[in-house]
């Protein structure tokens, strides 16, 4: 993956990455609620309930990314000239669906 190691050009507010860092915490202690589960055996409509959950807060999470990385970086870009950004950006929100 040749864009592995890009760094923004603008930093995130020490707002949004406390945002972020919170909302990735509270994902990580979900995961391993569910490997706490399996792990107990319990019933599997109790784990894909937790399941669904940990997906909607990590789809929560890209789209905070997202609408950061539009404002910032996608803005930025246009600002600059730089044609392929949209290009770029809608790429990006495809794989978000």
């Amino acid at each position: 993956m040749p864009d592995c190691c890009r760094y923004k050009s603008t930093p995130r507010s020490p707002e949004t990455l406390r945002q972020l860092q919170n909302r990735l915490s509270r994902i990580t202690g979900q995961l391993g609620g569910i490997a706490k589960m399996l792990e107990e055996n319990r019933y599997c409509g109790d784990i894909l309930t937790q399941v669904a959950a940990v997906e909607s807060a990590l789809q929560a999470f890209g789209y905070i990314v997202l609408q950061e990385h539009m404002e910032t970086c996608v803005a930025d870009g246009i600002r600059a000239g730089d044609r392929e950004i949209l290009e770029e950006a809608l790429g990006l929100i495809k794989k978000l669906k």
